[in-house]
């Protein structure tokens, strides 16, 4: 047995099942190569393990009974959520439907729910002055997205012998626009049809193509792109216009800002009950070092 929280032994297979979240986890993002962190990650395993347990036990003592009413409308809510009742208990990993289990882990959901709502009363109603001081020190979460306009001068593959073709038309395209020709009047010339836009107008990332995003918000207000390829065929562009991100008004997300401040607010009364709890815990790790990397 690797961990013992005031008398509660937690299962070495919990321990190892957490540590494989966490390290995946890890791992998608990071790119973390095998073992390199692995006393880190079964560290914050661990962690994680003794702080649900100290939250569990601190919600039992605090709430030793829940009713049945509450346990069944958390229930309730949690198979809503989740799209009904058998996408709940297939969320949930369980193959058979065991609603005694499942009706005592949503109890210490509920007892956890009480002892927060005890511990974050009374919330605070933010001022003016403190609701622009969590505005200024998170502007970076109110800014308005980057928006650039753009045309272009495109030929598909229709009709054409080959690629090649198209390909060094359009770099012979780009050489005229380099050299100065107007973007317009050349777009014009070549254009395959009256629905065929040149003008795209004003777009923010994610709403065009990737291909062709990745090359225009790279580039500089009136700057010719190098020919590239998408699904549509061959382009050229140009940037046309360009709207910088910018801070929204503060009167805008003021809504916003107050959930900020509250969640802060919860954020620090939890962390504090963590550490207070923490501080009176008896752990015991009776293997601090973890499993070796051929385990």
């Amino acid at each position: 047995m690797a961990l013992i929280i005031n008398g509660e032994h937690i299962d070495d297979e919990i321990i190892e099942a957490e540590f494989r979240h966490i390290k995946s986890h890890y791992e998608r993002t990071l790119q973390v190569a095998c073992c390199e962190r692995d006393p880190e990650f079964r560290g914050i395993a661990k962690d994680n393990l003794t702080s649900r347990a100290l939250l569990g036990q601190e919600s039992r003592r605090r709430h030793p009974e829940v009713s049945e009413e509450d346990i069944t409308a958390r229930l309730t809510k949690l198979m809503d959520e989740a799209g009904g009742e058998t996408q709940f208990y297939m969320n949930i990993g369980m193959q058979v439907k065991d609603e005694a289990l499942v009706r005592e882990n949503v109890a210490g959901g509920v007892r956890l729910d009480k002892t927060l709502q005890e511990i974050y009363a009374p919330e605070p109603e933010p001022t003016e002055a403190e609701l622009r001081a969590c505005y200024e020190a998170n502007l970076k979460h109110y800014m308005t997205e980057e928006e650039i306009q753009a045309s272009h001068i495109t030929k598909g593959l229709s009709g054409a012998t080959s690629r090649q073709e198209i390909y060094q038309a359009m770099r012979d395209v780009r050489s005229e626009l380099l050299a100065g020709a107007d973007f317009a009047k050349l777009a014009e010339e070549h254009r395959s049809g009256e629905q065929q836009q040149i003008d795209l107008g004003w777009f923010k990332r994610g709403e065009f193509m990737e291909e062709f995003e990745t090359i225009a918000f790279s580039m500089g207000e009136g700057e010719i792109s190098p020919v590239f390829n998408t699904q549509l065929g061959f382009h050229v562009c140009t940037v046309t216009g360009r709207r910088p991100s910018v801070a929204r008004p503060f009167d805008e997300v003021k809504a916003d800002v107050r959930n900020r401040f509250l969640e802060e607010y919860r954020d620090k009364k939890f962390n504090a009950l963590l550490e207070e709890l923490k501080a009176t815990a008896k752990v015991e790790d009776t293997n601090p070092e973890g499993e070796s990397c051929g385990h």
